[in-house]
């Protein structure tokens, strides 16, 4: 009888384990899925025409200078980011963390993908220029609330960002801001480097920066595929 418990505990255990197994591989693959969402959202908003967003401005303009792709300048960039976690945490960074690496790839990957799935979108008009700049700050914002809702790895720039307020023992939001205006200051003083005036970057940097966190608010709030995800 003892035996026969012992195996059925065993048998249980297993299947939890079986099934905690799948819903953690269920997690990734939405997390993953707000990735590919995200990079296609970040070239939806480039290609409006209005300006990229503030994460990816330094990448965007390097792009408009020198040979390699916007994708390979992003990889490049938040590699930088990934190495900065690990020497402002240092013990303090969890090495699960270090997954970043091929979320980086896959995001950027997508980037170039996206970017030339949308060499069709060439609008010239500001009306359209607006409409594209607004459909492109949803996606992103959408990508991001079913990136964030799994609650597994962060991607570069948030988790840079969490350890400078980590170190500094500053709120994340005011860190947040202070990285973001910095990538924006970085990026004009590039793009006026190279091409003397601001190439890249324009009106819908500034929108885009103060629209996705809103937007991204709204889906957290209303769409039941996010609160589903968040159960997972």
């Amino acid at each position: 009888m003892s035996e026969l418990v012992a195996k059925l505990r065993w048998t249980v255990v297993g299947e939890d384990g079986a099934r905690g197994m799948d819903r953690m591989a269920l997690r990734y693959l939405c997390f993953v899925t707000g990735l590919l969402i995200n990079s296609f959202g970040v070239a939806f908003i480039t290609k409006a025409a209005l300006g990229t967003s503030p994460i990816s401005s330094i990448p965007y303009v390097l792009d408009l200078r020198f040979q390699p792709t916007f994708g390979e300048f992003t990889f490049v960039l938040n590699m930088v980011y990934i190495v900065a976690q690990v020497v402002l945490l240092r013990k303090d960074f969890q090495p699960i963390q270090l997954l970043q690496v091929v979320a980086n790839l896959i995001f950027s990957a997508f980037i170039d993908v996206s970017m030339g799935l949308l060499w069709w979108l060439s609008p010239t008009s500001v009306l359209a220029c607006a409409a594209s700049l607004l459909l492109g700050c949803c996606i992103l914002g959408f990508g991001i609330s079913v990136e964030v809702a799994p609650n597994v790895i962060v991607v570069p720039g948030e988790g840079v960002v969490r350890a400078i307020s980590s170190v500094l023992d500053k709120p994340f939001g005011t860190c947040k801001l202070c990285f973001d205006g910095s990538l924006v200051a970085i990026a004009c003083a590039l793009s006026v480097l190279f091409f003397g005036y601001l190439n890249g970057l324009g009106v819908g940097t500034v929108i885009s920066a103060l629209a996705v966190g809103p937007i991204v608010n709204v889906f957290n709030a209303r769409l039941p595929l996010i609160a589903a995800i968040r159960r997972l």
